[in-house]
């Protein structure tokens, strides 16, 4: 071994000894003090809070087997109606629990028998869920709970304008008593009292929960979109602060720190969201209370998730009484309703509810267009068209730059691929007379990219309001789309609905033909709009790069079709208007692309386009003599006009 090489070895050796004592260094005398500090705070504010009777725990919950069916869970416990223009279903009497509870205004499916959307079930049926609320207390026997049978003081029926109001006596000198009040929307209001007869103070603390047991493994796993707890909390005692956690489904559970979420808070609320629906408990907005979210093994590998919270105990002398109050929304995350709501109760952020995002300063002023557009025309695809005009409209000025900057940069593509020949070998060189190649022509290379780079965010946030918008489901467009929120129906396997069977039934492959393979009509579109878009563009310098990229329509088209059909016609609407922009720019500088080569094809020669002449010798020529017997034909080339010659008798 050379004495070079030698000295090399020693020195990464040197090199990697020395990280490694640093690294482990750091992790001991740094990191892991850090942590122990950490896990100390963390036990003793547990241990306070548990210590501290001002803070209750949140009750606790179970889940049982599964052992019967929804139906049988609801006709086990005597129950009291629901019925608005917005819900339905049934108060149980049995731990006065709203577990029956149905979104009329939706359905399942687009199926004309269809049933509605189903938010709460009863405990005992698969994945129940369910709103309860209450009293705690040390040492108070006979407290309401899951098991108390309530009795019904007044009102058959909770509807809009018609109250439930249920009674309770515990037997022990303690009278509960529960109003029930519901709008004609998703909003609850539940009033509490209690009335102590027992001739000794108590001290209770009300308080509300949100229970589902178990969730369905296909919720929590889209990256785009927050499914779980959600909530706002104030920051501190002044309420003018606000945070809003958000506990997803499957990594919820998993983190420690998470599992077990506490905040102290003046007001706020506090629920479980899907994608569309949202069940949420909301204190009194000037009420301290003390927040929960948590996640409870079951020992199945599934877990009981509890949102929810306990307020500050308030000691009730003999023979008075105390009142509570607090609201339950349940149903649609309709942003028009959450805002309405977030006004009259005065809640901070409940719009929130519905998924922004990072990018809320463009989501929400979009999506505010974009329901406006959907009132004036009344379909929602027409609407997804008109948002992407506005916001090609507002883009214009700065695409027009970056297309007419790669418009020109294709048009000095000749001479680019003239100075890669000239200088082969001699990479260094051939920059240097590119760079003097475009400074001579005016053009800047990074004109073209820059624009479009600011212009991803915009885009991003379009597809994000498409995306977590309740409006665009089961929304019709026109034709055979009838639901903009599920992918497109049509495929290529049974000639887009023409020949009547669906390839998914096919034995064996059937699951390959109506998954990864079911192209529809709209993804195709897609796939050629934005073939057509590349072909705008210039190519890129490297040949296997420029295979690449002629690969990915086709590649794209794949990996977009199983995306909503309202999220496909808004790209390939995007892409068609890329492209008509493009071809302006194009056609005008007369620079050669796929739209003018192909009406090139079907374009008779005219007279303004065809020149004829006899071509005489010039001072390039080898003889100085007239070529005799051939006429050059052929107009301008400047947009890649083909110029023949041919024989002609003179």
């Amino acid at each position: 071994m050379t004495p070079n090489k030698t000295a090399d070895n020693r020195n990464m050796f040197l090199f990697i000894a020395l990280s490694m004592v640093i690294l482990f260094g750091y992790q001991f005398f740094v990191l892991n003090p850090q942590m122990e500090k950490e896990q100390a705070a963390r036990e003793k504010a547990a241990a306070a809070a548990s210590a501290d009777p001002a803070t209750p725990n949140m009750p606790g919950v179970s889940g049982g087997a599964i052992v019967i069916t929804r139906e049988q869970a609801v006709a086990r416990t005597p129950r009291i109606p629901i019925e608005t223009p917005s819900l339905k279903g049934s108060l149980s009497l049995t731990g006065a629990r709203f577990d029956d509870l149905f979104l009329t205004k939706y359905e399942e499916t687009l199926d004309k028998n269809s049933p509605n959307v189903e938010l709460f079930r009863p405990e005992g049926a698969q994945h129940a869920y369910y709103a309860e609320s209450g009293w705690l207390g040390q040492n108070i026997a006979g407290l309401p709970n899951a098991s108390t049978q309530w009795t019904l003081v007044s009102g058959d029926k909770l509807s809009v304008g018609k109250n439930v109001v249920l009674g309770y006596d515990n037997g022990a000198g303690l009278r509960f008593e529960r109003t029930y009040a519901i709008d004609e929307n998703y909003m609850i209001t539940v009033t509490e009292k209690v009335i102590n007869v027992s001739g000794v103070p108590v001290t209770l603390a009300p308080y509300a929960n949100i229970v589902r047991d178990g969730v369905p493994e296909s919720l929590g796993k889209n990256q785009i979109l927050h499914e779980g707890a959600v909530g706002s909390f104030s920051k501190d005692a002044s309420g003018t602060a606000y945070t809003r956690p958000e506990l997803k489904f499957h990594s919820w559970e998993k983190d420690a720190k998470k599992k077990d979420f506490k905040q102290d808070s003046t007001g706020g609320w506090m629920g479980i969201t899907d994608k569309y629906w949202l069940a949420s408990v909301i204190p009194a907005q000037n009420k301290a209370v003390h927040a929960a979210m948590k996640a409870t093994p079951k020992g199945n590998g599934e877990f009981i998730y509890q949102v929810g919270y306990v307020a500050n105990p308030v000691t009730l002398k003999p023979g008075t009484q105390i009142s509570e109050t607090h609201h339950l929304f349940a149903g649609a995350k309709v942003s028009s309703i959450l805002e309405g709501y977030q006004k009259s109760l005065g809640l901070p952020n409940f719009t929130w509810a519905i998924d922004w995002g990072f990018l809320w300063f463009l989501t929400q002023p979009m999506f505010w267009v974009l329901d406006q557009l959907y009132q004036f025309m009344g379909n929602f695809g027409l609407a997804i068209l008109g948002l992407t005009v506005v916001v090609k409209l507002i883009f214009y000025p700065l695409a027009h730059k970056s297309y007419e900057s790669m418009t020109k940069m294709k048009m000095l593509q000749p001479k680019v691929e003239e100075l890669k020949k000239k200088y082969e070998g001699d990479a260094q060189k051939m920059q240097i007379e590119m760079m003097n190649m475009y400074q001579k022509e005016k053009v800047n290379p990074m004109t073209g990219c820059l624009p479009m780079l600011l212009q991803i965010p915009v885009f991003y946030a379009l597809y994000k309001v498409l995306f977590v918008t309740i409006e665009m489901r089961h929304a019709p467009f026109f034709g055979y789309i009838n639901d903009l929120s599920a992918r497109d129906p049509s495929t290529i396997f049974n000639l887009f609905g023409l020949i009547p069977y669906d390839p998914a039934t096919v034995p064996l492959i059937g699951s390959i033909l109506g998954g990864p393979l079911h192209i529809g009509i709209v993804a195709i579109l897609y796939g050629f709009t934005m073939w057509l878009t590349q072909g705008m563009n210039p190519p890129a310098p490297d040949p296997i790069q420029r295979k690449i990229f002629a690969f990915m329509p086709l590649m794209f088209t794949f990996i977009m079709a199983p995306f909503a059909v309202g999220l496909l016609i808004y790209w390939t609407w995007s892409n068609v208007l890329t492209i008509a922009q493009q071809y302006s720019i194009m056609h005008r500088l007369k620079v050669e692309n796929p739209i003018d080569t192909f009406i090139g094809k079907f374009r008779k020669p005219t007279a303004e386009t065809t020149q004829t002449a006899t071509v005489t010798a010039t001072a390039g020529d080898d003889d100085g003599k007239v070529i005799k017997g051939e006429v050059i034909s052929g107009g301008t080339t400047a947009a890649g006009t083909k110029r023949s010659r041919k024989k002609k008798d003179v």
